[in-house]
């Protein structure tokens, strides 16, 4: 590791052509390349031992879209024509029109709305409507998760660059990207680890899980082929949020797209599992034609000190581990979970 950063500060910080092949297969190059570098910087440390990230892996800061994965077609992909943000907030927005109403809020989860004129205690927003989106808007937490919604699955609905409100809306907060700077470490006894340098509140946007957009079919293919296939499940997640049998969407109907982020990725690749996670995964939908191309967006679900290593379930306690424990016969077929939190169920899948 140490050798790789020393060839990076002496051989990469010109114009010169001489390592140009070398500069595009350094990690600390592509890294800085991201256009939040300045501001929120990933870096990585190897105290422990002299282990490398593996040479092939890419950093990329946005997802790709593998062979046969076809982006919605401009025709179909539409936006709100809300006047400004102040109107996204409220459930006339056409980005919240599958909002459950149950989800939407009086008090926007006893957010502190006295900065908003158009707030008075006990009543609703403008117009007496009720806010629907996802996020505080006032505050000390604003931009942060409800905790209405981070304690449900449900999906986030998110405005995006079709919309009118502009980019000054609240409710794009996962299209604005990352906002904290990550470390990636050695840990003692799990790989490589993500933490965050500053503290992280409850509810914050941390970072979107990236990769290869590929389809099932060429899923169940590199599963195959890997030489370990339960390690490639690691890498591997569907996005399924919205699969429905009986979907007038035949691109929700079938098997759902997968992200593979072994070998191309953001930070949050490295981020490890744990049974008792301060993050989870939400899905987090821009376009409503863009459904079935979600994105994995992960929120802290508790404040999080810095230095703390960052984690999520990996299959967000879901699986049928427990009843698969039991028989001896399928603990060779079973990938053992190393996380060490006291809820620690034994298992991965």
């Amino acid at each position: 590791m140490e050798e790789a950063t020393r060839t990076h500060f002496f051989n990469h910080g010109g114009d010169s052509k001489e390592f140009e092949d070398e500069k595009k297969n350094c990690h600390l190059c592509q890294i800085r390349a991201f256009s939040t570098h300045a501001q929120f910087p990933v870096t990585i440390i190897n105290t422990q031992d002299n282990v490398k990230l593996e040479p092939k892996f890419r950093f990329m800061d946005s997802s790709v879209l593998g062979r046969g994965v076809e982006p919605t077609k401009s025709e179909f992909l539409t936006g709100c024509e809300c006047v400004d943000g102040g109107d996204c907030e409220y459930n006339t927005c056409n980005c919240l029109q599958d909002v459950d109403d149950s989800s939407s809020s009086d008090n926007d989860d006893d957010d502190d709305d006295s900065s908003d004129p158009t707030y008075a205690p006990g009543a609703r927003g403008r117009g007496g409507r009720k806010k629907a989106y996802a996020y505080h808007s006032h505050g000390a937490r604003a931009g942060h998760l409800r905790s209405k919604v981070l304690a449900s699955r449900d999906p986030i609905y998110e405005c995006h660059e079709s919309c009118a409100c502009g980019p000054a809306c609240a409710n794009r907060v996962v299209e604005r990207g990352r906002k904290i700077p990550l470390q990636i470490f050695r840990t003692a006894d799990r790989g490589w680890g993500v933490r965050c340098p500053v503290d992280v509140r409850q509810g914050q946007f941390v970072d979107r899980y990236m990769g290869e957009v590929i389809t099932a079919l060429e899923a169940a293919r590199r599963r195959a082929h890997s030489h370990i296939a339960q390690r490639k499940d690691v890498y591997l997640f569907a996005l399924d949020k919205f699969s429905d049998p009986e979907s007038f969407d035949e691109r929700l109907r079938g098997p759902p797209l997968e992200v593979d982020g072994e070998f191309m990725s953001g930070p949050t690749r490295f981020v490890n599992h744990s049974c008792e996670p301060n993050m989870r995964i939400f899905a987090r939908v821009g376009d409503h034609a863009d459904k079935h191309l979600h994105d994995l967006a992960l929120f802290a679900i508790r404040d999080i000190p810095r230095g703390e290593e960052l984690t999520f379930d990996y299959v967000d306690g879901i699986d049928d581990s427990d009843n698969d424990a039991l028989d001896p016969e399928k603990h060779k077929d079973m990938t053992p979970c190393f996380c060490g939190s006291k809820k620690c169920r034994g298992w991965l899948w």
